[in-house]
């Protein structure tokens, strides 16, 4: 959840772009997200605290951008799902384009 939810404060599109960047979190470490913590822990460190799960060394540059904007702390500094779209067919394009090329070179 976003942190301005943790919080009991209105919510709208820009708290479910927090929430896609934890389940881009999820796919690309295939973990848990706080999985040592309990609820009211997590209550505490992303919603008051501000802290944000460790992206894994060796994420793609993009996709770790992209998530980090998902996390901003000001929701309204958070991209919408439309760029997100437009940010997510660039690197669909971009590994499609790898794959057609080292295809081609077998």
């Amino acid at each position: 959840m976003a942190p301005e939810v943790l919080r009991n404060e209105p919510s709208n599109e820009k708290s479910d772009v927090y929430s896609f960047g934890v389940i881009l979190w999820e796919l690309m470490t295939q973990s848990i997200p706080w999985k040592n913590l309990n609820s009211l822990q997590v209550v505490g460190v992303v919603g008051f605290m501000d802290r944000r799960l460790d992206l894994p060394e060796g994420l793609d540059p993009h996709v770790a951008s992209i998530t980090d904007d998902c996390w901003r702390s000001d929701p309204e500094q958070r991209p919408s799902f439309e760029e997100l779209i437009q940010r997510t067919l660039f690197l669909v394009n971009r590994v499609t384009a790898v794959s057609i090329r080292r295809i081609s070179e077998s």
